[in-house]
């Protein structure tokens, strides 16, 4: 395909342009559309996927943003069909129904859809705002420069700040907190900190090979915690360097989890514990042994060979369900994530059994929560 357009008039130009984003907007609705039903059929299960975020990205070679988006705004659009039509023919945009989402109700969603048609994403904002406000966010200091910080921020040289009385090291602070540290202090203002998504607390960049840049906002408890680590490690780690604390600090509580999630020891027992009487139990020696054959990784298989790179929310799993006979050895259990778990007991017992086994469950958790803390 040719890039240049250089021979085409400004009518065919501006024309052709037109009918090209008219196409894009239906396109997005029927892409919409697919991933919904896709999802709903929980397809991205059995092609070796733990979840429709991982297969958008793993698959089909979306960003991660552009995975969330379109996933959040074709669930939305999956209960709410109007939102398709408005987005096929240009009223709403791609962004609007992700920032509408949220609020949507069979009640509302019509009306919402008129007030943001042909809106743009700040105004769309507004209007949710307006809508349905939240309470203010939490005025927040910049962090202050360390002694010997240049005042300008055109200068090249790495910042250092100290936070709360904690020396960050430079690679640890973004270019925005960076630059504001830069100003001098009777210029610099006290602003409210800008919401976060639930879904992302902090933020880690990659800065060089082997090399990332770590943004997160901490509590006072955490603050002091860093602190004493800092204090306790002052003959072994004289710098008090926060990476390196937190290096040792995610050591020590690895050590700990791999324990519980994996029996992970240094030495086993010498004598075996006693078998439980509860088949489903799981001993530790076939953890241990389970965890490194599978790699702590789901060991979900499909057809064409594509195994899934979920490493979260993993399940010891038998092979052949208890009901069935199955025994918790090291080859009767395997590592599997929520969703191939699932998909495994819908292979068995039936997609429709399994259903309403979750409904049964769902329903009974929604009735404990809804009753008083004191009869729970």
């Amino acid at each position: 395909m040719g890039n240049s357009l250089s021979h085409l008039s400004d009518g065919t130009l501006r024309t052709k342009l037109s009918a090209l984003v008219a196409s894009d907007r239906t396109t997005t609705a029927h892409l919409l559309a697919h991933l919904a039903e896709f999802d709903s059929r929980r397809l991205y299960a059995k092609d070796g996927y733990p979840s429709m975020f991982v297969y958008c990205i793993r698959r089909l070679r979306f960003s991660e943003d552009v995975a969330f988006k379109r996933i959040r705004a074709a669930r939305a659009s999956s209960r709410f069909p109007l939102l398709l039509e408005a987005i096929a023919d240009g009223r709403l945009h791609l962004t609007a129904a992700v920032l509408m989402a949220p609020h949507l109700k069979p009640e509302n969603v019509a009306d919402l859809i008129a007030a943001g048609t042909h809106k743009s994403k700040a105004e769309i904002e507004q209007l949710l705002a307006e809508r349905f406000p939240q309470p203010d966010v939490a005025t927040m200091l910049r962090a202050l420069p360390a002694p010997g910080v240049p005042n300008s921020p055109s200068e090249q040289v790495p910042a250092r700040v100290v936070a709360q009385g904690i020396t960050a090291r430079p690679e640890l602070v973004g270019p925005g907190v960076a630059n504001e540290a830069c100003r001098p202090l009777a210029h610099r203002q006290v602003v409210p900190e800008p919401p976060r998504l639930s879904s992302q607390p902090c933020r880690v960049a990659p800065l060089a090979p082997k090399r990332f840049a770590l943004q997160v906002t901490i509590g006072q408890e955490t603050h002091d915690k860093l602190r004493r680590l800092q204090d306790l490690l002052g003959h072994s780690l004289p710098s008090g360097d926060v990476g390196q604390v937190l290096d040792k600090a995610f050591d020590a509580l690895l050590e700990k989890l791999e324990r519980a999630k994996c029996g992970a020891a240094d030495r086993p027992r010498r004598c075996p514990p006693k078998p439980s009487p509860n088949p489903r139990h799981v001993p530790a020696h076939v953890k241990r042994k389970v965890w490194k054959r599978d790699g702590g990784r789901c060991a979900f298989v499909n057809d064409a060979g594509q195994r899934c790179p979920e490493r979260k929310f993993l399940e010891y799993d038998h092979v052949v369900e208890v009901a069935r006979g199955g025994r918790s050895t090291v080859e009767g259990i395997r590592l599997l994530c929520r969703a191939h778990n699932q998909l495994s007991a819908e292979r068995t017992f039936g997609s429709q059994f399994m259903r309403t086994k979750r409904e049964a469950t769902m329903s009974g958790r929604d009735h404990i929560s809804s009753r008083p803390p004191g009869l729970r």
